[in-house]
């Protein structure tokens, strides 16, 4: 399902206006091991069933998203805007189905914090933050707001070590991606959750 589900979004990125086209075979190949460690986890009894969409929906874009960004420098539209209303229905599903509105309202104040200190940063310097990683971070803080009060600034923080690494691994003609470091937290973030602590 994740495979497909990045399969997908690859062709989308292919696709766009401003095409960004991802090796589709890679892209595929660690959507499907991102999906079976997600499978993994919840048939371990990791989280209640009503979780699963949300890390299968951030692997799935988040592959592709993550390639895109190593590769070209920026994280599309095509991807980062839809994330917004796909992952709004996981977690509303998720708030229904589990914990309810508390789960929702969290999502919704960390959407708009963590999106707001990405445009903050990007304001006070666009070389060091994209826009995409601005867009991207509003849907990614919903869903870190969803599994914990704390999750989004851990998550924050793996993230900026993540690019730090990036940037120490190779030579960046562009600025170093974030989006990357963005997406590999919040997956881990989903993946071992304390919901609502």
């Amino acid at each position: 399902m994740v495979a497909v589900l990045a399969l997908a979004a690859s062709v989308a990125l292919a696709r766009a206006r401003a095409p960004a086209p991802v090796p589709r075979a890679p892209v595929v190949a660690l959507a499907a091991v991102l999906g079976v460690v997600t499978a993994w986890r919840w048939l371990g009894g990791g989280w209640p069933s009503w979780w699963l969409p949300v890390p299968v929906l951030i692997a799935a874009l988040g592959v592709p998203l993550a390639a895109a960004d190593l590769r070209y420098r920026r994280l599309p539209d095509v991807l980062t805007l839809p994330a917004y209303p796909i992952l709004g229905v996981a977690l509303c599903v998720a708030a229904v189905s589990g914990p309810g509105l508390g789960l929702m309202l969290r999502a919704l104040a960390t959407a708009a914090a963590f999106g707001g200190l990405h445009l903050l940063a990007h304001a006070l310097s666009r070389r060091s933050l994209g826009a995409g990683d601005v867009k991207l971070a509003g849907a990614l803080g919903a869903v870190l707001g969803a599994v914990s009060w704390t999750a989004p600034v851990i998550a924050a923080v793996f993230a900026a070590l993540t690019t730090a690494v990036l940037a120490v691994l190779r030579r960046w003609e562009h600025g170093v991606p974030h989006g990357p470091g963005l997406l590999l937290a919040t997956w881990l973030a989903v993946l071992l959750p304390k919901l609502g602590t």
